[in-house]
């Protein structure tokens, strides 16, 4: 005869106050050994516990939590108290300086921005081309071979919306989403909401695609462009103002793209998707595409109360021919930087004249730029000479900051 070698059943020890704390009543030794004895399983009383031996069958008794479950089973769920789960509570009151992640979702919802969820894990392809990422962090069990790393930006999940919707013969496409990217950085150390090599923060990425409306009798259609999705930007970020700057990103077209600063920090991007990219993930035309810190997002200044200025303000326009290469904050910074001893409370560009042909005021390269000036003093009522001697130094300083002469 053949002795097959059986491994020894192990014994299992049930402790009738963990078996209380569990269930949530009370249990006795006597109601345990009537559920023992009539499950067939062998057992013995020791003290306050009840050891059982399992048979060869009931391979799913293994742990203390399995026999419980077979007591709460045997004598009956109805029999288990209805009482509410009693524990500490405190609530977290965010100041009001700072807006949660529901607000903020709810304020690029208002801006006609449809919540999409998209996995944390993606495809490496994305992680190469769209975040300029070539050492993604790799899943050791990925749940698809394609989705094999952890997501250092949002925008792949994006652009795959997108290209669902436009397989449905959808049209117009503005989507976003908020959650958190996972990078390699040696900085972070282990603690109650981080993980040691890894950096996971929190981002808020969006995209628009074809019409900048929905369609209206009030205006003809056109294409949503870099300056629609600038303005969204500029709403959610208010009070504050963003100072966007041109830049390149791995995703975005490198003539339409721009970083964006807040208080001299990098918040984001936000730009036209990359005609490489549009062509590689065939899209008949380029979305518009942005992705920002949420930290910089939550924080919302409380407004200041400011007094009604006692004196009427002084409105003058100076027209000056600069060459087209300087930017327009190149020229209200200049003209901020002028000398009118605190006069000067506003700059507007309101024109821009470029002839078809060069002549002699305006010449190859050049245009000319209409700048509107807001001058006033809370104290005193201007004179013309006050005015005249603060326009006077504003065209001095675009002059030599900006290379700008006034136009004759």
């Amino acid at each position: 005869d053949q002795q097959v070698l059986v491994p020894a059943p192990a014994a299992v020890t049930l402790r009738l106050a963990r078996a209380e704390r569990v269930i949530g009543m009370p249990v006795s030794a006597v109601q345990c050994e009537d559920v023992f004895r009539r499950l067939g399983l062998p057992y013995r009383v020791d003290g306050d516990s009840v050891v059982v031996t399992p048979p060869s069958y009931r391979f799913d008794l293994q742990i203390e939590e399995d026999l419980i479950e077979e007591v709460a089973r045997v004598i009956g769920y109805d029999k288990l108290p209805q009482r509410a789960p009693q524990g500490p509570i405190f609530p977290r009151v965010l100041p009001e300086s700072r807006r949660a992640a529901y607000a903020l979702r709810r304020l690029v919802a208002g801006r006609d921005y449809q919540e999409t969820i998209n996995f944390s894990f993606v495809e490496e392809r994305w992680e190469r081309e769209l975040a300029g990422n070539d050492d993604p962090v790799k899943l050791l069990n990925p749940i698809a071979s394609n989705l094999g790393v952890m997501r250092s930006s949002l925008l792949g999940g994006l652009v795959q919306v997108l290209k669902l919707n436009l397989a449905r013969k959808t049209a117009r496409v503005r989507v976003f989403e908020l959650g958190r990217v996972f990078r390699r950085d040696g900085k972070v150390v282990d603690s109650t909401r981080s993980v040691a090599g890894y950096d996971q923060p929190a981002k808020i990425a969006g995209l628009a695609y074809g019409a900048a409306d929905a369609l209206q009798w009030g205006q003809g259609e056109r294409t949503v462009d870099f300056f629609d999705v600038k303005g969204d930007i500029e709403s959610w970020l208010a009070p504050r103002q963003a100072v966007f700057v041109a830049d390149s990103h791995p995703a975005l077209h490198p003539g339409r793209c721009a970083r964006i600063e807040l208080e001299g920090k990098v918040i984001g991007h936000v730009g036209e998707l990359h005609p490489k990219w549009r062509q590689g993930y065939d899209l008949p035309q380029a979305p518009v595409l942005f992705e920002l810190d949420v930290a910089a997002l939550t924080e919302h200044p409380v407004p200041v109360f400011a007094g009604v200025p006692r004196q009427q303000p002084a409105v003058r326009d100076v027209a000056i021919v600069v060459d087209t290469t300087v930017t327009h904050d190149a020229l209200v910074q200049a003209a901020q930087a002028a000398d009118t001893g605190g006069l000067l409370r506003q700059v507007t560009l309101f024109d821009i004249y470029k002839p078809k042909a060069p002549g002699s005021d305006i010449g190859e390269g050049q245009h000319s730029v209409a700048l509107r000036l807001e001058l006033l003093d809370d104290e005193a009522t201007l004179t013309d000479e006050r005015i005249e001697a603060a326009r006077q130094a504003v065209i001095a300083s675009l002059s030599q900051r900006a290379g700008a002469r006034a136009r004759g």
